[in-house]
């Protein structure tokens, strides 16, 4: 059975909202592309390293709809590698409308996505979630997922959609490297999903209360 990461850039208040541009989600926010100014070599080589083992993507309908009209213009470009490989692998969208899918190798699933994701985890062994926020907070509140792949930005915005949004579900995770942070302050952090659920304890027991102490 594959696995499904999710591949998500949020700021320190965990806005996810549009971080690659200030056209890609402009509804009532006014900081589209802030991603841009905190990029470097070791995030962008971090970047692409999650991204070698693709072999399908998993998208929301309004990421699809920039991914398609960008992506297939790239090969040979600045962006080739990527490009190579996002024109090559399958596209799953998901989307309640009728999504043109004009992009090479795009199916749209159906309207049970607990099912589709099930199906999509028997055909592929890592497929990756890019940006889709509406989608990525349905698959964190189902729990469809079996990675998370956070780079976290020193900055605070205030105001967009952020990635843990109401209704999301107490959930446990494992931390699966150390955190990695680049030169900007831009932290890389590799979850996975873990049993159970979130545990609770209390501080003033004696054996915290001296751990404390100390």
């Amino acid at each position: 059975m594959g696995l499904i990461h999710i591949e998500m850039f949020t700021t320190l208040d965990f806005v996810g909202q549009a971080p690659g541009g200030p056209d890609e989600d402009p509804a009532g926010f006014p900081y589209g592309g802030w991603q841009a100014p905190l990029m470097d070599e070791l995030t962008g080589a971090q970047i692409g390293a999650a991204y070698e083992d693709t072999d399908a993507l998993l998208l929301g309908r309004r990421t699809y709809d920039i991914f398609a009209a960008y992506w297939p213009h790239q090969e040979g470009g600045e962006d080739n590698g990527i490009a190579t490989l996002f024109n090559g692998v399958p596209k799953y969208v998901a989307s309640r409308g009728r999504p043109d899918l004009a992009w090479a190798g795009s199916t749209q699933l159906g309207p049970d996505l607990a099912a589709a994701v099930r199906e999509i985890r028997e055909r592929h062994e890592h497929v990756k979630v890019v940006g889709s926020l509406n989608l990525v907070q349905t698959l964190l509140r189902e729990k469809l997922f079996d990675r998370l792949d956070l780079w976290v930005h020193p900055i605070v915005l205030g105001v967009g959609k952020k990635v843990f949004d109401e209704g999301t579900v107490p959930t446990s995770l494992e931390l699966l490297a150390p955190p990695a942070a680049g030169p900007k302050g831009t932290v890389y952090l590799r979850y996975g999903l873990a049993d159970g659920i979130p545990a609770t304890g209390d501080m003033s027991a004696p054996d915290r209360g001296a751990a404390s102490a100390g």
